[in-house]
């Protein structure tokens, strides 16, 4: 004889939590006199979710609530009342090191493939044949790969600083702007 099968089987379910309690209770067969056959419980017999303690459906959370679905994409009016310039310092910081480092790569490129071509010394031999006293002009003492590239890591370097500082007041402008006339609106939709 098992423990619940015995006279103490209604002590031994009060000791039980409330889930283990239902399910420790001797159920009845369906044609068992005094009760009626029916579903397991009221809630299954309407077709829902039984109700936890708090009255919600058990798979429902507090305060969620079922919306319908929408046939349009909703949107949402914002604006931008601040920006933070130490991180628009940093970003512009960066931005402007790759940008340095692009436009020197091109400049290297470009002269590369000018050379090859011959442009270089077809003016040089121009700007010779110009003279007639037979000077010993070379443009390539001028315009020689390592004084170009040079000069484009120095106008690179002078960017760096310019964009960042620019970029820094920028954000400066836009904080004193935006409280006064309330930021930049946005309007945003979700698909």
């Amino acid at each position: 004889m098992s423990q619940s099968d015995g006279p103490n089987a209604g002590a031994t379910a009060a000791r039980l939590p409330g889930s283990a309690q239902r399910s420790a209770a001797p159920s009845r067969p369906a044609g068992a006199p005094g009760r009626p056959a029916s579903p397991a419980s009221p809630a299954a017999a309407r077709g829902r979710q039984p109700a936890s303690r708090s009255g919600r459906p058990a798979g429902v959370r507090a305060g969620a609530q079922a919306r319908p679905a929408r046939a349009t994409p909703r949107r949402v009016r914002l604006s931008v009342s601040r920006v933070d310039p130490w991180s628009v310092m940093k970003i512009s910081f960066l931005l402007s090191v790759a940008f340095a480092i692009a436009s020197v790569v091109a400049v290297a490129l470009l002269w590369i493939v000018l050379a090859g071509m011959g442009v270089f010394s077809d003016l040089n031999d121009l700007l010779r044949s110009l003279d007639k006293q037979g000077s010993t002009f070379d443009l390539m003492d001028y315009i020689g790969f390592g004084k170009v590239v040079s000069l484009a890591v120095v106008i690179g370097f002078i960017d760096i600083i310019l964009i960042t500082a620019f970029a820094t007041l920028g954000a400066f402008l836009y904080n004193i702007c935006a409280s006064l006339v309330g930021g930049l609106r946005l309007t945003l939709s979700d698909d």
